[in-house]
């Protein structure tokens, strides 16, 4: 792979093929948003099993990318990657490189609580502390050595407002947060994950669990969070994907088969297998 033309201009990655038998390249930058996450060559073994197949994909700052495939296709092993949580499963072997704002995760090295800190996660099932509302905002910023009460104030504000919540939550901040709706929870959690400032935030399926109503309230906080931060979702439902992504990345037995602009792929698709799963050939 040829790096040196994106290597001598900061932000930009040249498309070229990968040579991994990706069946794609990686995505190209546009010079208003430079690259946020750079994947290079990343492979994953749970044992003898391969899961992931050099995986080659550069992720823009201040966008919405969606991993898309048939479930048991890698798109979950490889958000988790981007926040090491794959390191707690035993017999994991990674290799390739991840590099987020210019600082390679997977060097043995690394702080993983730091990384963590800059790198947020929203799961599938919301999982709200068992504390108040106020509380559950105010735990990371308190981790961090925030204790001053009139700036946790305003980060608890702050935090609940990005996530569409305060308006319901002003009156009942020292409520139960498990008193909440299971669409409450989830818009919660998400603003338990921005009160600490991450760069870039994970959300593994944060919609599988909730009703059509919830589903649309998180999808619009999606749009407006991106001002603030990359966002990388995974999403079993391609009509998600459609409504809330700028990029898409369709996995299939842990390939990268297609990673382009969202409109792009569903409406032009270069692979065929691409067009085959969003016409509900397969899978």
């Amino acid at each position: 792979m040829d790096k040196d033309l994106s290597a001598s201009t900061p932000g930009l990655a040249v498309p070229q093929p990968t040579g991994h038998g990706n069946g794609t390249a990686p995505a190209a930058a546009s010079a208003a948003a430079p690259v946020e996450i750079r994947i290079r060559d990343l492979c994953l073994h749970y044992g003898s099993n391969q899961a992931l197949h050099n995986i080659d994909m550069d992720i823009e700052r201040g966008k919405v990318t969606a991993y898309i495939g048939p479930s048991g296709c890698g798109k979950s092993t490889l958000i988790r990657c981007l926040n090491r949580l794959n390191d707690l499963v035993d017999g994991v072997r990674i290799s390739g490189s991840i590099t987020i704002g210019g600082t390679e995760i997977l060097d043995i090295g690394l702080d993983v609580t730091e990384l963590r800190k800059k790198v947020g996660m929203v799961f599938q099932k919301p999982n709200p502390f068992p504390k108040t509302i106020y509380e559950n905002i105010a735990y990371g910023p308190r981790i961090l050595g925030i204790s001053q009460k009139s700036r946790l104030d305003e980060i608890v504000e702050k935090s609940l407002k990005d996530a569409a919540l305060w308006e319901e939550a002003k009156d009942r901040l020292h409520d139960n947060a498990l008193d909440l709706s299971g669409g409450q929870h989830q818009r919660l959690c998400i603003a338990r994950t921005i009160a600490v400032e991450p760069e870039v935030v994970l959300m593994d399926e944060p919609c599988s669990a909730l009703d059509p109503i919830a589903t649309a309230k998180i999808e619009e906080l999606i749009h407006q969070l991106k001002r603030e931060y990359t966002i990388v979702i995974v999403t079993h439902n391609m009509q998600q994907a459609a409504r809330v992504s700028d990029y898409t990345a369709f996995m299939y037995l842990g390939k990268l088969v297609e990673f382009g602009p969202t409109d792009k792929l569903f409406t032009t698709p270069e692979k065929q297998e691409t067009e085959d799963y969003i016409t509900g050939r397969f899978g």
